[in-house]
């Protein structure tokens, strides 16, 4: 597997993960949507008006997808290192 590849790969990794963050949160929102309130003044408001107050999933998608500074010199001379050591096993095997 060549680095670019692991790179998408955890990429689609990190996203899936989101998505079972999302359903859970999804799960906890509906188990405590009615009884979520707070005291304001005499009577009682829910704490969170909507379901994106609570978990912001476009943010979260956002937060990842965006491009992220890039690879430093060092990673990138220890991924070329890795990919000649991974040929030179194929070659030997």
């Amino acid at each position: 597997m060549e680095f670019p590849e692991y790179l998408l790969r955890m990429k689609a990794y990190r996203l899936k993960r989101i998505d079972k963050e999302h359903d859970m949160h999804l799960q906890a929102w509906l188990n405590h949507q009615v009884t979520s309130t707070k005291e304001q003044g005499k009577k009682q408001v829910p704490v969170f008006k909507s379901f994106k107050d609570f978990f912001d999933y476009e943010k979260r998608i956002a937060e990842e997808t965006k491009p992220k500074q890039s690879i430093s010199k060092k990673a990138r001379n220890m991924a070329r290192i890795a990919s000649v050591a991974n040929r030179k096993g194929v070659e030997n095997d």
